[in-house]
C-alpha cells in the first residue's frame, strides 16, 4: 500500500518531465527559427552592400576608361599635329593611324596567345 501512492506521485513528475521537454523544444524551434530569421537578414545586407560595391566599381572603372581614351585621343590628335610640320596634315594622319593600328594588332595578337595558353592549361 505505501507504493501506491508513490506511483500516483511518479505521473505528475513524468508529466512535468515531458511538459518540460516539450518546452525546451518549442524554445528551441524558437530561437532556431529567430537564428535562421537573423541570419538571412544578415547575408542580405551582405548581398546589398557588395551589389553597391560592385556598382560603384563599374561606375568608376567607366569614368576611369573614359578618360583615358580620351587621354590617348589627345595624345594622337597632338602626334598628328606635331608631324604635320614635318609630313603635312594627311602623311601625319595615316602615319599615326598606321602606328595605333599595329599597336593594336600585336595586343590583340598577344591576348590571343594568352587565351590559347589558357585553354590549353584548362584542358590539361
Amino acid at each position: 500500500m505505501t507504493e501506491e501512492p508513490s506511483l500516483v506521485a511518479a505521473q505528475p513528475e513524468t508529466e512535468r518531465q515531458q511538459d518540460s521537454v516539450r518546452s525546451a523544444f518549442s524554445k528551441l524551434y524558437t530561437d532556431g527559427r529567430a537564428y535562421a530569421d537573423a541570419e538571412i537578414e544578415r547575408q542580405k545586407l551582405r548581398a546589398g552592400i557588395a551589389g553597391a560595391g560592385v556598382r560603384d566599381a563599374a561606375i568608376f572603372a567607366t569614368a576611369g576608361l573614359m578618360l583615358a581614351f580620351a587621354g590617348l585621343i589627345a595624345f594622337l590628335v597632338g602626334m598628328v599635329l606635331m608631324l604635320s610640320r614635318h609630313l603635312g596634315a594627311g602623311w601625319s594622319a595615316l602615319v599615326i593611324f598606321g602606328s595605333s593600328l599595329i599597336v593594336a594588332i600585336i595586343l590583340l595578337l598577344m591576348a590571343k596567345a594568352r587565351i590559347s595558353r589558357m585553354r590549353k592549361a584548362i584542358k590539361s
